[in-house]
Protein backbone atom coordinates (compact mmCIF):
# COMPACT_ATOMS: atom_id res chain seq x y z
CA UNK A 1 0.00 0.00 0.00
CA UNK A 2 2.81 2.38 1.00
CA UNK A 3 4.04 1.58 -2.99
CA UNK A 4 1.15 3.09 -4.00
CA UNK A 5 0.86 5.85 -2.06
CA UNK A 6 4.24 6.74 -3.09
CA UNK A 7 3.61 6.65 -6.88
CA UNK A 8 0.24 8.23 -6.40
CA UNK A 9 2.03 11.12 -4.51
CA UNK A 10 4.73 10.88 -7.56
CA UNK A 11 2.38 10.99 -10.32
CA UNK A 12 0.15 13.81 -8.94
CA UNK A 13 2.65 16.10 -8.51
CA UNK A 14 3.78 15.25 -11.99
CA UNK A 15 0.35 15.60 -13.39
CA UNK A 16 0.06 19.35 -11.63
CA UNK A 17 3.75 20.87 -12.82
CA UNK A 18 2.86 18.97 -16.23
CA UNK A 19 -0.43 21.00 -16.30
CA UNK A 20 0.93 24.26 -15.52
CA UNK A 21 3.52 23.93 -18.22
CA UNK A 22 0.95 23.46 -20.52
CA UNK A 23 -0.47 26.69 -19.55
CA UNK A 24 2.45 28.40 -19.19
CA UNK A 25 3.11 27.43 -23.22
CA UNK A 26 -0.59 28.34 -24.09
CA UNK A 27 -0.41 31.94 -22.37
CA UNK A 28 3.09 32.59 -23.90
CA UNK A 29 2.25 31.10 -27.13
CA UNK A 30 -0.44 34.31 -27.26
CA UNK A 31 2.66 37.01 -27.09
CA UNK A 32 3.75 37.37 -30.52
CA UNK A 33 7.07 38.50 -31.83
CA UNK A 34 8.02 41.64 -32.78
CA UNK A 35 10.57 40.72 -35.00
CA UNK A 36 8.42 37.85 -37.09
CA UNK A 37 10.35 35.34 -37.02
CA UNK A 38 9.24 31.54 -36.75
CA UNK A 39 10.83 28.71 -34.46
CA UNK A 40 12.28 27.85 -37.58
CA UNK A 41 13.84 30.69 -38.37
CA UNK A 42 15.37 31.19 -34.69
CA UNK A 43 16.95 27.74 -34.16
CA UNK A 44 18.49 28.05 -38.04
CA UNK A 45 19.88 31.73 -36.57
CA UNK A 46 20.97 30.67 -33.63
CA UNK A 47 23.13 27.67 -34.98
CA UNK A 48 24.19 29.57 -37.71
CA UNK A 49 25.94 32.40 -35.02
CA UNK A 50 27.71 29.32 -33.30
CA UNK A 51 29.06 28.14 -36.66
CA UNK A 52 27.14 24.89 -36.49
CA UNK A 53 26.86 23.98 -40.50
CA UNK A 54 26.48 20.40 -39.61
CA UNK A 55 22.96 20.31 -37.68
CA UNK A 56 19.59 20.45 -39.66
CA UNK A 57 16.23 22.04 -38.08
CA UNK A 58 13.29 19.70 -39.06
CA UNK A 59 9.37 19.57 -38.19
CA UNK A 60 8.09 16.37 -36.37
CA UNK A 61 4.66 15.29 -35.50
CA UNK A 62 2.91 16.14 -31.90
CA UNK A 63 2.77 18.56 -29.54
CA UNK A 64 5.77 19.04 -26.77
CA UNK A 65 7.60 16.52 -28.70
CA UNK A 66 10.40 19.14 -29.53
CA UNK A 67 14.20 17.76 -28.94
CA UNK A 68 17.80 17.42 -30.42
CA UNK A 69 18.68 14.04 -31.97
CA UNK A 70 22.66 13.82 -31.35
CA UNK A 71 23.39 11.11 -33.66
CA UNK A 72 21.37 12.16 -36.76
CA UNK A 73 22.31 15.83 -35.65
CA UNK A 74 18.98 16.92 -36.01
CA UNK A 75 16.82 19.63 -34.28
CA UNK A 76 13.37 18.22 -33.93
CA UNK A 77 10.66 20.88 -33.35
CA UNK A 78 7.09 20.34 -33.01
CA UNK A 79 4.65 21.24 -35.80
CA UNK A 80 3.80 24.59 -33.77
CA UNK A 81 7.25 25.79 -32.60
CA UNK A 82 8.63 25.44 -36.05
CA UNK A 83 5.72 27.03 -38.14
CA UNK A 84 5.17 29.81 -34.85
CA UNK A 85 6.16 33.30 -34.32
CA UNK A 86 5.68 33.47 -30.60
CA UNK A 87 7.26 34.14 -26.95
CA UNK A 88 6.80 30.41 -26.29
CA UNK A 89 7.84 28.85 -29.52
CA UNK A 90 11.45 31.04 -29.68
CA UNK A 91 11.84 29.40 -26.52
CA UNK A 92 11.58 26.04 -26.88
CA UNK A 93 13.42 26.25 -30.61
CA UNK A 94 16.48 27.77 -28.88
CA UNK A 95 16.51 25.35 -26.25
CA UNK A 96 17.01 22.72 -28.16
CA UNK A 97 19.49 24.28 -30.31
CA UNK A 98 21.19 25.03 -26.74
CA UNK A 99 21.82 20.94 -26.94
CA UNK A 100 23.49 21.24 -30.43
CA UNK A 101 25.93 23.43 -29.33
CA UNK A 102 26.26 21.46 -25.84
CA UNK A 103 26.97 18.73 -28.64
CA UNK A 104 29.36 20.81 -30.73
CA UNK A 105 31.61 21.58 -27.31
CA UNK A 106 31.61 18.50 -25.97
CA UNK A 107 29.65 19.80 -22.45
CA UNK A 108 30.85 16.56 -20.70
CA UNK A 109 27.02 16.39 -18.77
CA UNK A 110 25.50 15.72 -22.04
CA UNK A 111 28.47 13.35 -23.20
CA UNK A 112 27.69 11.56 -19.59
CA UNK A 113 24.18 11.73 -20.54
CA UNK A 114 24.88 10.12 -24.32
CA UNK A 115 26.91 7.34 -22.93
CA UNK A 116 24.30 6.05 -20.27
CA UNK A 117 21.18 6.01 -22.67
CA UNK A 118 22.01 2.48 -24.07
CA UNK A 119 22.44 0.94 -20.47
CA UNK A 120 19.77 2.80 -19.32
CA UNK A 121 17.27 2.12 -22.16
CA UNK A 122 17.46 -1.49 -21.26
CA UNK A 123 17.51 -0.93 -17.34
CA UNK A 124 14.61 0.69 -17.43
CA UNK A 125 12.80 -1.66 -19.38
CA UNK A 126 13.34 -4.55 -16.85
CA UNK A 127 14.33 -2.80 -13.62
CA UNK A 128 10.96 -3.03 -11.55
CA UNK A 129 9.65 -6.33 -13.40
CA UNK A 130 13.42 -7.68 -11.99
CA UNK A 131 12.59 -6.07 -8.63
CA UNK A 132 8.95 -7.42 -8.07
CA UNK A 133 10.50 -10.76 -9.13
CA UNK A 134 12.78 -10.63 -5.98
CA UNK A 135 9.99 -9.79 -3.74
CA UNK A 136 8.00 -12.62 -4.88
CA UNK A 137 11.11 -14.86 -4.68
CA UNK A 138 11.81 -13.46 -1.13
CA UNK A 139 8.20 -14.42 -0.27
CA UNK A 140 7.60 -17.78 -1.75
CA UNK A 141 10.92 -19.37 -2.67
CA UNK A 142 14.06 -18.46 -0.97
CA UNK A 143 15.03 -15.17 0.91
CA UNK A 144 18.49 -15.23 -0.13
CA UNK A 145 17.83 -15.75 -3.87
CA UNK A 146 14.92 -12.98 -3.76
CA UNK A 147 17.30 -10.87 -2.13
CA UNK A 148 20.09 -11.07 -4.58
CA UNK A 149 17.18 -10.52 -7.71
CA UNK A 150 15.74 -7.57 -5.52
CA UNK A 151 19.84 -6.16 -5.69
CA UNK A 152 19.96 -6.93 -9.36
CA UNK A 153 16.93 -4.44 -9.99
CA UNK A 154 17.21 -1.68 -7.71
CA UNK A 155 20.93 -1.61 -9.12
CA UNK A 156 19.08 -1.85 -12.59
CA UNK A 157 16.57 0.86 -11.40
CA UNK A 158 19.36 3.26 -9.92
CA UNK A 159 20.75 3.71 -13.52
CA UNK A 160 17.60 5.01 -14.45
CA UNK A 161 17.53 7.42 -11.21
CA UNK A 162 21.11 8.63 -12.15
CA UNK A 163 20.24 9.88 -15.70
CA UNK A 164 17.88 11.81 -14.41
CA UNK A 165 20.22 13.17 -12.32
CA UNK A 166 22.42 13.83 -14.99
CA UNK A 167 19.78 15.45 -16.90
CA UNK A 168 19.00 18.57 -14.74
CA UNK A 169 22.60 20.29 -15.80
CA UNK A 170 21.70 19.17 -19.36
CA UNK A 171 18.80 20.94 -19.31
CA UNK A 172 19.23 23.72 -17.43
CA UNK A 173 22.36 24.82 -19.19
CA UNK A 174 20.60 24.50 -22.89
CA UNK A 175 17.82 26.95 -21.10
CA UNK A 176 20.55 28.99 -20.10
CA UNK A 177 22.37 29.11 -23.14
CA UNK A 178 19.16 29.94 -25.10
CA UNK A 179 18.08 32.46 -23.41
CA UNK A 180 21.54 34.24 -23.21
CA UNK A 181 21.78 34.38 -26.91
CA UNK A 182 18.05 35.69 -27.07
CA UNK A 183 18.55 38.75 -25.32
CA UNK A 184 22.44 39.26 -25.88
CA UNK A 185 21.05 38.86 -30.22
CA UNK A 186 17.64 40.95 -29.47
CA UNK A 187 16.00 38.20 -30.49
CA UNK A 188 12.98 38.90 -28.67
CA UNK A 189 12.05 42.42 -26.56
CA UNK A 190 12.11 42.74 -22.73
CA UNK A 191 8.67 40.88 -22.76
CA UNK A 192 8.95 38.68 -24.86
CA UNK A 193 12.07 37.28 -23.00
CA UNK A 194 10.33 37.12 -19.67
CA UNK A 195 7.58 34.96 -21.48
CA UNK A 196 10.63 32.67 -22.88
CA UNK A 197 12.54 32.57 -19.65
CA UNK A 198 9.44 31.82 -17.27
CA UNK A 199 8.49 29.37 -20.21
CA UNK A 200 11.65 27.15 -19.56
CA UNK A 201 11.52 27.21 -16.24
CA UNK A 202 8.34 25.59 -16.01
CA UNK A 203 9.93 22.92 -18.94
CA UNK A 204 13.11 22.21 -16.23
CA UNK A 205 10.53 21.53 -13.13
CA UNK A 206 9.11 18.51 -14.93
CA UNK A 207 12.62 17.59 -15.31
CA UNK A 208 12.89 17.94 -11.59
CA UNK A 209 10.07 16.09 -10.52
CA UNK A 210 11.29 13.27 -12.60
CA UNK A 211 14.54 12.83 -10.95
CA UNK A 212 12.97 13.59 -7.33
CA UNK A 213 10.24 10.87 -8.17
CA UNK A 214 12.96 8.54 -9.53
CA UNK A 215 14.82 9.17 -6.30
CA UNK A 216 11.97 8.43 -3.79
CA UNK A 217 11.16 5.46 -5.40
CA UNK A 218 14.48 4.04 -5.40
CA UNK A 219 15.29 4.98 -1.61
CA UNK A 220 11.76 2.76 -0.95
CA UNK A 221 13.14 -0.05 -2.86
CA UNK A 222 16.47 0.11 -0.90
CA UNK A 223 14.77 0.27 2.35
CA UNK A 224 12.70 -2.60 1.74
CA UNK A 225 16.28 -4.71 0.52
CA UNK A 226 17.57 -3.37 3.81
CA UNK A 227 14.80 -3.96 5.86
CA UNK A 228 14.82 -7.26 4.64
CA UNK A 229 18.37 -7.50 5.03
Amino acid sequence: MSYYILIGGILLVSWLVSNKLKSKFKKYSKVHLQNGMSGAEIARQMLADHHITDVEVISTPGRLTDHYHPTKKTVNLSESVYNQRNAAAAAVAAHEVGHAVQHAKAYKWLEMRSQLVPIVSVASQFSQWVIFGGLILMGMVSVGVGQAVLLAGIIMFGMGTLFSFITLPVEYDASNRALAWLKDRNIVTAEEYKGSEDALKWAARTYVVAAIGSLATLLYFLSIYLGRD
